[in-house]
């Protein structure tokens, strides 16, 4: 028996996409310092023809975010950010006009915006901590809202990253963020554990070996582990030759209850969710 129901859609613009199959959110970085693709995509060309890539090999959602979230990261500004990235949405939407298309901020303004330059959806790393209108504004705009743990602010989370028990403190914060998003009537939520975001090699092990945990919560969960150093550093290469390692534990965070990978390779994202599928059958 059962003992919690997990929800499986939310509302996207008026329509509901269905999470009981798991999604593939492609990853758009239009930054100069991103761990992996920083730099690639700073012209409307480059951009415009990854996102057409990304969607052709089967992308559900593109990601798009102007601030590096990298350790170590420095923060670009809420005006800097609005300047880069709202030309960006503009025109991928001209170009892709039914994509649904995610914007990768902290600060409520470029999340109001990006929505309102043609944005879907807004992925908040801080989880509402770096901005506190953030929630508000989430409110008022009514749309998903991807709800993520961060150990503290790029330049500072990997510093000295210190838990009693990671999985039942990070599960704890959203559960709490969760409460007060559902009391100001957001619904359409989206947790993400937050893997890498002030977190040890160890720690970020301990959540996707628990993170069937999370569905304790009863909403969709976002894994994004695409070639970071939780994977690259055991395996001693680096974020180029990290693919195969990212698809090993894509394939079980989605065992644990994973609804949404995202991901920098979307057709390979795409065929592990084919092959858990066929084994669900």
């Amino acid at each position: 028996m059962t003992l919690f129901q997990k929800k499986t859609s939310i509302n996207v613009n008026g329509h509901l996409m269905n999470l009981e199959s798991p999604k593939v959110m492609g990853i758009l970085n239009i930054t100069d310092d991103s761990f992996f693709d920083g730099g690639k995509y700073l012209n409307e060309e480059k951009y415009i023809s990854h996102v057409g890539k990304l969607l052709s090999e089967g992308a559900d959602i593109i990601d798009i975010g102007a601030q590096s979230s990298r350790p170590g990261s420095l923060e670009l500004g809420k005006d800097a950010e609005i300047k880069r990235i709202v030309p960006v949405i503009q025109n991928v939407r001209k170009h892709f006009p039914k994509s649904i298309i995610s914007v990768d901020t902290w600060h409520a303004r470029v999340a109001e915006q990006s929505i309102i330059s043609g944005a879907n959806m807004i992925n908040d790393i801080s989880g509402g901590t770096f901005d506190i209108d953030m929630f508000n504004s989430i409110a008022n705009l009514q749309v998903p809202y991807i709800l993520m743990h961060t150990g503290g602010r790029p330049d500072k989370m990997q510093d000295s990253p210190n838990y009693k028990n990671v999985v039942k403190e990070v599960i704890y914060f959203l559960s709490k963020q969760l409460d007060r998003l559902n009391h100001l009537g957001i619904n359409d939520v989206i947790i993400d554990p937050g893997f890498g975001f002030g977190k040890t090699q160890e720690h970020n092990f301990e959540l996707m070996k628990h993170l069937d945990h999370f569905n304790f919560l009863e909403t969709p969960i976002l894994i994004g582990i695409s070639r970071k150093s939780m994977i690259h550093k055991p395996l001693n290469t680096n974020a180029n030759n990290s693919l195969n390692g990212t698809t090993a534990l894509n394939m079980i965070a989605l065992e644990k209850g994973a609804s949404i990978l995202r991901v920098h390779d979307v057709r390979q994202a795409k065929e592990v969710i084919k092959m858990y599928e066929l084994l669900k059958q």
